[in-house]
């Protein structure tokens, strides 16, 4: 093995990195091999005693893939739907608030677990193996999420395809397909009674979705047009991850810059439309009285945690392929800042055509639009329409981000399921996970490209992507930082990346966010609302299939902890209690030579603990 290439030694950093490396707080950096007692250890890579995991080619690739997962969907499609459908700038004080205390600090947790263990989402848990079902729950959330993502990553290729046409079809009305008696062109810059609809609208819902008003009867069959959209996705996903690390962290080099070329292009239309100011006031003034409003800091949380993809086990998964001292902390600040930059540029762009709608219309900003997945498919068409030169062009290359976007972020999130089973059966080959993964996804997505498709994609995303996540996220929080201790994991932080945490993390990890968390949720729970689309309730049977999905994830833990206890092979129960609360023999570094130095670091760590 290339000794240059695997150093065991720890990273060096200049002056200018230490200073900037803090934000908040500024970490220290020692090296790491100064732990060992004698010489006996080499610093160069040696036998590992497991079978070598994958690596990134490239640090680059990491951060970029990264980057790719967290800066995706998320940010252009669900940031805007939701911050407009609480509020607009009453929805951006909590977000941020939860993204400096909240969300940046459970990503560099995740990060830095995956990175130290090596491991998956599900046997990270050797840290704490009585909360191992978490791993399994996220693996169902995140698989919930990844189906119905898939969906919308279809809806792109249906409008990119569109987009080819001598006009674009969404810009002018059809009366004699889709339109009615309210439809006004989208092209236009004149203003009309509050009746009127955009084209933009009345082609999303009535020409693309042909969205059914209800449920009652069922959702309707696969519309065979977004099927084959579908199955493109999902088989643009299958190449993506045919690989491994190998081929996703080479497709992030587009997929994590192309998408800001094309919004920065957006946002310049979009803030030149008259009416655009009125739409980012809208934006950033507060409604005071939302602050006090608990389920507006629910959703904060909920859009932290599916913007920056944390909760879901796939950070820990892609950390899991660096090398062991990668200084994953500088990384986990600019994934986070680029995060919330790009929910905001999305946030300013999208007001700002929603600005303009509001004018051309003459109502207000918030009753311009019905939320819901279709903000994007709305509001970004509509400024597309409105270019002068070559909207087809623009069209074209939006779409084209919108999916690169998405395929960022869903090949992270499918990627953390495949590893999870090929952890658990080595013996399969990855290529044959990838394949019935694939292909399970697209049968699966097909429920969301029926006429009731959107109900459901709306259920699914309440039960499956915001209320099992928070739940889980608590789980593990506790679990890190007081039941393996938050002491212990400093420990293997030092170690690894020879960096001294400040007291802004142990403020977080200890007590804000657990705390802040429960207090979130029981709020919620106690002022708990079902959810509904276009302010209208699903059939009962639709809530118990949402409930049982939540129950199913959640009811992983406490699985997971009976077989725990019931594997362990202690004599008592005291003692299989004590047991699976501790971490297993086999937690640790995977390689050979940063574990004896760990194991040594442990007993110094111990010995200094009982002298004090």
């Amino acid at each position: 093995m290339d000794a240059d290439r695997y150093p065991v030694t720890a990273i060096k950093y200049t002056n200018e990195e230490k200073k900037s490396g803090g934000g908040v707080e500024n970490p220290t950096f020692e090296d790491p091999s100064n732990i060992e007692d004698g010489p006996h250890i080499s610093k160069v890579v040696g036998e590992v005693e497991e079978e070598e995991r994958e690596q990134w080619s490239h640090p680059i690739e990491f951060l970029l893939s990264c980057i790719a997962m967290s800066v995706g969907l998320g940010n252009v499609w669900r940031f805007p739907m939701t911050a407009y459908e609480n509020g607009g700038g009453a929805f951006l004080i909590p977000y941020l608030i939860v993204l400096t205390f909240i969300g940046r600090p459970l990503y560099f947790m995740e990060l830095a677990l995956g990175q130290f263990s090596s491991y998956g989402s599900v046997k990270v848990w050797k840290v704490v193996p009585a909360v191992k079902g978490v791993g399994y729950g996220q693996m169902i959330a995140t698989w919930s999420v990844v189906t119905y993502y898939c969906s919308i990553m279809g809806l792109t290729v249906f409008y990119f395809v569109m987009s080819f046409n001598k006009v674009l079809p969404w810009s002018v009305c059809d009366y004699s397909s889709w339109a009615d008696d309210n439809c006004v062109d989208a092209s236009s810059n004149f203003t009309f009674n509050n009746k009127s609809r955009s084209s933009s609208e009345q082609y999303f819902y009535n020409y693309v979705l042909k969205m059914a008003d209800n449920i009652d009867d069922g959702i309707g069959v696969p519309d065979w047009r977004l099927s084959l959209c579908l199955l493109f996705s999902w088989a643009v996903l299958f190449f993506t991850l045919a690989k491994g690390v190998q081929s996703s962290g080479k497709v992030a080099y587009f997929t994590a810059l192309f998408p800001y070329v094309v919004l920065f292009t957006l946002l310049g239309r979009g803030v030149t439309l008259p009416g655009a100011e009125d739409g980012i006031l809208y934006f950033i003034i507060p409604q005071w009285e939302k602050l006090l409003d608990p389920n507006v800091w629910y959703a904060a949380v909920t859009q932290s945690f599916f913007s920056l993809s944390v909760g879901f086990g796939a950070i820990i998964n892609f950390a899991s392929f660096n090398k062991f001292q990668h200084n994953v902390y500088r990384d986990a600040w600019i994934i986070s800042l680029a995060d919330t930059l790009t929910s905001l540029l999305a946030g300013f762009t999208i007001f700002a055509i929603l600005g303009n709608l509001a004018h051309e219309l003459d109502t207000d900003v918030k009753n311009v639009v019905r939320g819901g997945s279709g903000l994007a498919f709305i509001s970004y068409p509509d400024a597309l329409a409105k270019f002068t030169w070559t909207p087809q062009l623009f069209a074209v290359l939006f779409f084209l981000m919108l999916f690169t976007l998405g395929v960022g972020s869903a090949a992270g999130l499918t990627g953390n399921i495949i590893t999870i089973i090929c952890d658990q059966f080595p013996a399969i080959p990855k290529i044959y996970v990838t394949i019935v993964i694939c292909i399970s996804g697209f049968l699966l997505g097909l429920i969301y490209v029926t006429p009731g498709g959107q109900w459901i994609l709306d259920l699914v995303d309440f039960f499956g992507g915001g209320f099992i996540i928070y739940v889980l996220i608590i789980v593990e929080t506790v679990a890190i930082n007081h039941i393996y201790s938050y002491s212990s994991f400093l420990r293997d932080l030092k170690f690894m990346m020879g960096v001294n945490l400040g007291i802004y993390w142990k403020f977080c990890w200890i007590f804000f966010i657990p705390v802040s968390l429960s207090a979130i949720l029981v709020y919620s729970l106690v002022d708990f609302n079902l959810p509904t689309f276009a302010s209208k309730a699903y059939p009962q049977v639709a809530y118990t299939c949402g409930w049982i999905l939540a129950a199913v994830a959640l009811g992983m833990v406490p699985v997971c902890f009976i077989h725990a206890l019931y594997i362990n092979d202690k004599s008592s129960l005291s003692n299989k209690l004590m047991s699976v609360f501790r971490p297993k023999d086999t937690w640790g570094p995977k390689r050979r030579e940063d574990r004896e130095k760990w194991e040594k670091l442990k007993v110094r760590h111990g010995e200094a603990q009982g002298t004090a």
